[in-house]
């Protein structure tokens, strides 16, 4: 969601306009001063000292997020020529900003009615819309009506494609004047913002490093001393370095796993947040378990928890649910410490989530059902816990929303339609109060999704097909705004994926093909950021299948046959790659169900009857979410099985066929309109008219088309 680890090294890539117009830059700066010339004298010493500063060598080498922390803070570009004689910032000015790490404004009343500081801080924010700056206050007061030293562009916020946003950013601060930190604190905190550090780290290091020079000055004294002293200091030192190396590893760790694992997460690259896991656990992994503090403890369910994700994303839902079970036990541990820790108990909320949906995706509804009942207490203590705290309140709803997943599994249709729109209902108004969450405004697309599945389910399609554009319309708002979030791209294609499905069902192919070649498009996309995702490349394998289909419908084989192809070999990839996702089945039974299909089309029907013997096999294996559709599957391929066999001049094979679909069938069971299709083609294949004309009636009146 934000940046990364920064480097000084500049690409054409990330450079901005400046860059573009250039050869590679020879030079790179740590920061770029900007000030009025009537601060010249403050410029000159803090140009001075920041180059002069040596970083402590226990702080060297390690990675913040600002980039790796180096020896000396050199060279700092700072512009000694006025700039009054021009009427643009100098191309030496621009490329300048462009290739600084961070931006220190010294602020002041005549740098605020400065023309080209304002400028300066400007163009910075169009080229690094998430980089540091730094006010550096030597006179004036901050908003104080005619003494005003913020220029206006420093309180202005930029978006990641370098646009003002109209919203008011508030810089890193530090204040040279005496009656505030001074210039020694001051500059302390301007370093410490460059380096994207804690104040306190560097002021005892530098504290340190201070009792260090007084220590040896005091000892060329007393040579006696010296001996004594240099011993005593070397056991401190030794004490202390070991607390700092303990505290520096337990920083870098609460940085990986929170700051820079949330940073990676959006832009989909599961070998550097598998990455970042593997790294934590390796240290904790020196560590005995049962010894370790309470944050040690959350670091390291987190770090299993991060690596559960890249699993399950992965597609290997047997190593995920083991990581986040282990994770799940590391904080029902800490909450056990302290039952009444918030925080404690979100975390330990998000793994009991997390066993849950593994479960859904493995095809074991009972489980997954436990653990969304078991979240949703959890949601509902957090809130009461503190019932102001909007994050504690989505999660309510989407406990609440976990309620109707398992009763759409359980196909309670009408019940489930009513407990996703009350989710929704709510969620919309909270998402609202914090418009610019990403993750708020995706799980709204989500509810959308539900609500559209399950008023699909009940044959509601008017309904059905209205939520799911109003689902594409949200995602596809938020990534034309400049949204840069991969989970938001995959929702878009699953949202064009199903709205093409359904529109197809309602009698609108045409629309249907666009939404379809859509999501083919977006999910090439998709796996061109991560071919490990297994969830992905389902999701691809599904959108070719489900493309092939409809232009078979419409007669367009040879397009249908490239889609087919193209879907098959995803699906084969995830067979290879050992993905454990119960859908994964379902996309091999289609691959055999369209080449059937294909070779009825081209009048080979002696060649389809294989192709079905194999989707029957396949379907049999299938352990979906909701195990009633299984017994669905199996009877619709015994349907086209039959439907061969006929053609091929085979009536009694046919007959039999049609007659294991039916027995299939469980009775007194809500119905998908498709598995109601399946039915009513069985029944009157047998000759059990009477029975099959109410459900083509009933068909009929929903709309509802079989697009085989």
């Amino acid at each position: 969601m934000n940046k990364w680890t920064r480097r000084l090294e500049l690409s054409r890539a990330s450079a901005g306009p400046a860059a573009e117009a250039h050869a590679p830059l020879t030079h790179h700066y740590f920061a770029f001063l900007s000030y009025s010339h009537a601060d010249s004298a403050v410029a000159d010493w803090l140009h001075d000292e920041l180059e002069r500063f040596r970083v402590p060598s226990t702080l060297t080498g390690r990675l913040t997020a600002n980039g790796v922390i180096p020896k000396r803070l050199s060279p700092i570009f700072r512009d000694r020529h006025e700039l009054a004689a021009s009427d643009n910032l100098t191309e030496e000015i621009r490329v300048a900003l462009t290739a600084s790490r961070c931006l220190i404004v010294l602020c002041s009343p005549a740098a605020a009615k400065s023309r080209w500081t304002n400028e300066e801080i400007e163009y910075f924010k169009r080229v690094h819309p998430d980089g540091c700056v730094i006010a550096v206050i030597v006179a004036g007061e901050p908003g104080r009506e005619g003494d005003d030293c913020f220029p206006a562009a420093l309180t202005q916020q930029y978006d990641r494609r370098g646009r003002p946003t109209g919203r008011r950013a508030e810089p890193l601060a530090a204040d040279l004047r005496d009656v505030a930190d001074g210039k020694r604190l001051g500059l302390l905190k301007i370093i410490a913002g460059i380096l994207g550090i804690g104040l306190d780290d560097l002021v005892q290091r530098d504290h340190l490093r201070r009792q260090r020079r007084l220590a040896m000055i005091s000892g060329g004294s007393f040579l006696g001393m010296l001996v004594a002293t240099g011993l005593a200091v070397t056991a401190i030192q030794a004490r202390d370095a070991a607390r700092d190396q303990r505290r520096e590893a337990e920083s870098l760790i609460e940085f990986m796993v929170g700051d820079l694992s949330d940073k990676l997460e959006p832009l989909g690259q599961l070998s550097a947040l598998d990455g970042v896991g593997s790294r934590v656990l390796a240290y904790y992994s020196k560590q005995d378990t049962s010894e370790l503090s309470d944050a040690g403890l959350l670091q390291r369910s987190r770090a299993l928890g991060l690596m559960a994700d890249v699993a399950y994303q992965s597609g290997k839902l047997g190593e995920a649910e083991n990581l986040y079970r282990q994770a799940m036990a590391g904080t029902a541990e800490a909450v056990r410490r302290s039952p009444d820790d918030p925080q404690r108990l979100y975390e330990h909320a998000q793994n009991v989530f997390w066993v849950g949906e593994v479960a859904r995706w493995h095809g074991d509804p009972d489980t997954a059902a436990a653990g969304y009942r078991e979240y949703r207490r959890l949601a509902y203590r957090l809130s009461a816990l503190d019932p102001d705290n909007l994050k504690y309140r989505m999660e309510v709803n989407y406990g609440e929303e976990d309620v109707g997943i398992s009763l759409l599994n359980k196909r309670h249709f009408g019940e489930a339609v009513a407990q996703f729109q009350s989710a929704f209902g709510t969620l919309e108004k909270l998402a609202s109060l914090d418009p610019a969450n990403l993750v708020y405004q995706r799980e709204v697309g989500k509810d959308l999704s539900w609500i559209a599945e399950a008023e699909r389910a009940q044959g509601n399609f008017d309904s059905a097909i209205a939520a799911r554009e109003r689902q594409r319309a949200l995602v596809e708002g938020l990534l034309g705004s400049g949204a840069v979030d991969v989970q938001l791209r995959s929702q878009a294609m699953i949202a064009h994926m199903a709205l093409g499905i359904m529109l197809s069902e309602h009698r609108r192919p045409a629309d249907g093909l666009s939404d379809l070649q859509t999501a083919v498009t977006s999910a090439d996309q998709l796996m061109a950021v991560e071919p490990r995702n297994a969830v992905w490349r389902l999701t691809a394998a599904m959108t070719r299948l489900n493309f092939a289909k409809l232009l078979l419908a419409v007669g367009n084989d040879d397009e249908a046959k490239a889609q087919w192809a193209a879907g098959c070999q995803l699906a084969a990839g995830l067979k290879a790659n050992g993905a454990g996702l119960s859908q994964a089945r379902s996309v091999q039974t289609d691959c055999f169900i369209i080449k059937s299909r294909l070779e009825l089309a081209s009048g080979a029907s002696a060649a389809a009857l294989p192709a079905a013997r194999r989707a029957l096999a396949s379907a049999r294996s299938e352990r979906n979410q909701d195990p009633i559709s299984d017994r669905y599957r199996v009877a619709a391929v015994y349907l086209l099985l039959g439907d061969i066999q006929q053609r091929i001049g085979d009536p009694e094979a046919a007959k039999a066929a049609w007659s294991a679909g039916l027995a299939q069938l469980p009775k007194g069971i809500a119905e998908r309109p498709q598995d109601t299709n399946t039915r009513a083609e069985l029944l009157q294949r047998v000759g059990r008219t009477a029975e099959a004309l109410p459900l083509v009636a009933k068909l009929k009146s929903m709309g509802y088309h079989a697009i085989f």
